[in-house]
């Protein structure tokens, strides 16, 4: 079973590379400090793994 974690935009993607700016948009995150409630899942935790610079992630 996957664990519920959150995961929060902390810095701008304005300036990286646009394949950052895509999984970001996947992932639903959109806006600065948005904040989403996803199941860790190897897909999801890969992009998560991408991005792991850009966002902050916490365990529910």
């Amino acid at each position: 079973m996957a664990k519920p974690i959150q995961v929060k935009l902390v810095r701008s993607p304005i300036g990286r590379p646009e394949k950052y700016r895509i999984i970001l948009k996947a992932l639903g995150l959109t806006r600065l400090n948005k904040t989403v409630d996803l199941y860790s899942t190897p897909t999801i935790v890969g992009a998560i793994r991408k991005v792991i610079h850009l966002v902050e992630v916490t365990e529910r």
